[in-house]
């Protein structure tokens, strides 16, 4: 309250600060340890932002990349987690929210998780997709790698005995459990592969928990496997014991036995297949032998034999009609070919200078002929047009006219009256006539139409 009594307001942000410093001052949210089921998953440039909850509430979570770093599982929605933390309040949102330090996943312990991650890594990388390389049928020498006191050894060499195997085992004595076992495995791994003359490997060891086969899903361990440059058995631990070792080898193995019974042939079931393949052998061959027996009798009674010349008698019929039908080609061909060149001969006696000359002066000749030809129709054209415009002028002629009674007059200059206008009595006028002219004067005119009617 203030001095008068009037309630004083807070803002917002002064609010959300008080009741975030009440959150940070709270010793019991300052490492709280909580479990639930992680939803709402979603990573922001490293870091992680999620929800965990149970079937009644739900709280906002986020931790920083450099915590989320070293999670060595991977988070995925829907997963059981333990979470440490503490609880703040954000406030651009006003909402609270647990920042998380350290994530394990519930009810599983680190080693498995490590397991998980370092098989989901290897993976990725394909370092299981490689190709599986074949053991050799017939090893003379079989490195093993494992501990020279455990019971790996004695049942490789007890099975290898047992299986009459002429192949020398070279012992590579490693640690097989303890922190030093990973080094050791890898340092007797790199003196396998330089070792002359190996053939095969075998690494494993006995059955144990978790921890005692962790070595064998070391990252060390599964990257120098798989450099190996000879087939790679594995057997580590019991049938239901798989470790990152059985998915990098070539073969993976139940027990030391199996990985023995497969780096080695069994020389007894050796014998005996071979015995088999030649009873087998000898079998198809008597086989073999009573059918060409067979048909060799079969030959030999054929009518083929006896009578030879039917062999050939059907290919000496077709190589008859071949030799038809090659000679009949062979004239037609000659016939066109002959055609050919005489049309070619044609033509090129046609293109001679002297054959060319003669052409060229029969054509001359036909040319003046026919330009003879066309000069005469052409004058005899020019001069029946002549004859018929001299026949219309003659028509059209004054002197036709004058012959059929007309005349017409003229004055003494020649001019010629044709209107009685033109008359200035008295005149003396010239009067044409077909056959002379006479001169008479004209003493009076009267205008009218030759019919004798006057003009009004």
């Amino acid at each position: 309250m203030t001095e008068t009594g009037r309630p004083e307001y807070l803002t917002v942000s002064a609010l959300t600060e008080y009741i975030k410093r009440k959150f940070d001052a709270d010793p019991y949210l300052g490492r709280i340890y909580v479990t639930g089921e992680v939803s709402n998953y979603r990573p922001r440039s490293g870091n992680q932002y999620f929800s965990l909850k149970d079937d009644k509430a739900k709280i906002n979570g986020m931790m920083f990349a450099r915590d989320f770093a070293k999670v060595a599982f991977p988070v995925a929605e829907g997963m059981q987690v333990a979470a440490i933390g503490r609880v703040s309040l954000y406030p651009p949102s006003g909402e609270y929210q647990l920042y998380v330090d350290e994530l394990q996943p519930a009810g599983v312990g680190d080693l498995y998780v490590r397991f998980e991650a370092l098989k989901k890594k290897l993976q990725t990388e394909g370092l299981f997709a490689r190709p599986k390389r074949p053991l050799p049928s017939f090893p003379r020498r079989i490195g093993v790698i494992t501990s020279p006191s455990g019971a790996v050894i004695r049942d490789i060499l007890t099975t290898a005995a047992r299986r009459d195997t002429l192949a020398q085992i070279v012992l590579f004595p490693a640690v097989v459990q303890g922190d030093a076992a990973a080094s050791s495995l890898v340092q007797q791994l790199r003196q396998a592969y330089i070792h002359p003359n190996l053939d095969v490997l075998i690494i494993g060891r006995g059955g144990g928990s978790i921890e005692d086969l962790w070595p064998f899903n070391e990252e060390s361990v599964a990257r120098t496997m798989a450099e190996s440059p000879l087939p790679l058995i594995s057997s580590v631990g019991h049938e239901t014991d798989t470790t990152i070792a059985d998915m990098v080898a070539d073969v993976r193995a139940a027990t030391p036995t199996a990985a023995a019974e497969l780096a080695t042939p069994n020389v007894a079931d050796l014998v005996l297949r071979i015995r088999q393949a030649a009873n087998t052998l000898q079998a198809t061959m008597q086989r073999r032998l009573t059918d060409t027996r067979g048909r060799v009798q079969q030959l030999v009674t054929a009518p083929v034999l006896r009578q030879p010349e039917r062999l050939y008698a059907l290919q000496t019929q077709h190589l008859d009609n071949l030799q038809q039908r090659l000679i009949g080609t062979t004239q037609n061909r000659l016939r066109q070919a002959e055609g050919t060149l005489a049309a070619a001969n044609q033509r090129l006696w046609r293109q001679t200078p002297q054959n060319r000359v003669a052409l060229a002066h029969q054509q001359a000749a036909s040319d003046t002929q026919r330009l003879l030809a066309a000069q005469k129709a052409l004058l005899q054209q020019h001069r029946q047009t002549l004859r018929n415009g001299e026949h219309a002028l003659d028509l059209l002629s004054p002197l036709r006219v004058l012959d059929r009674g007309y005349t017409y007059v003229t004055a003494a200059d020649g001019t010629v009256i044709q209107q009685v206008s033109g008359v200035r009595p008295p005149q003396d006028v010239v009067l044409h006539f077909a056959d002379g002219t006479a001169t008479a004067q004209i003493t009076a005119t009267k205008k009218g139409q030759p019919n004798g009617n006057e003009n009004k």
